[in-house]
């Protein structure tokens, strides 16, 4: 559900790409039980903040992938862009906060506060890790209970 929920996102913002060179590294996400507008909602924000911060790269690379975080899937979403000081890293999650100025990157200051939200709903929670000019990757887990491995039936 979660590749289906990408392809959606990634279909919508479709003109935020025209004229761009842009590579997508989508790997097969592991199957969770999740609210899927709110999860829709939570892939938008990302996926559009990776296509924003990368819109000086040629080609801009994004990676939607997953990993382990203390036993627990998380999923990730990487670009090559402008990237952030992770001494602003506690930061990132609040509203209206910015660590790049409205001359470079439109927005409302909004978006990661409402992933950390969603996240936060599902029992998981919302990070970034980045390097200024190189980049950065946000990660989420959506709690203990929420994840089904494909393959295993209820009961399993």
């Amino acid at each position: 559900m979660l590749n289906s929920l990408v392809d959606d996102v990634i279909t919508m913002l479709k003109p935020d790409t025209e004229g761009r060179q842009v590579e997508w590294k989508i790997a097969e996400l592991p199957q969770i039980d999740c609210d899927p507008t709110l999860m829709r909602q939570v892939f938008q924000n990302l996926i559009s903040n990776a296509l924003k911060y990368s819109r000086n790269r040629t080609p801009a690379v994004i990676e939607i992938g997953h990993g382990e975080e203390n036993g627990q899937p998380s999923i990730f979403v990487r670009d090559n862009g402008a990237g952030f000081s992770m001494k602003y890293a506690d930061k990132l999650f609040g509203v209206f906060q910015r660590l790049h100025r409205t001359e470079e990157f439109e927005g409302t200051g909004v978006g990661l506060a409402t992933v950390q939200r969603i996240v936060q709903k599902h029992g998981g929670r919302a990070w970034a890790e980045a390097e200024v000019d190189k980049g950065a990757t946000f990660y989420f887990t959506l709690g203990p209970a929420t994840v089904k491995m494909v393959g295993q039936s209820a009961g399993g």
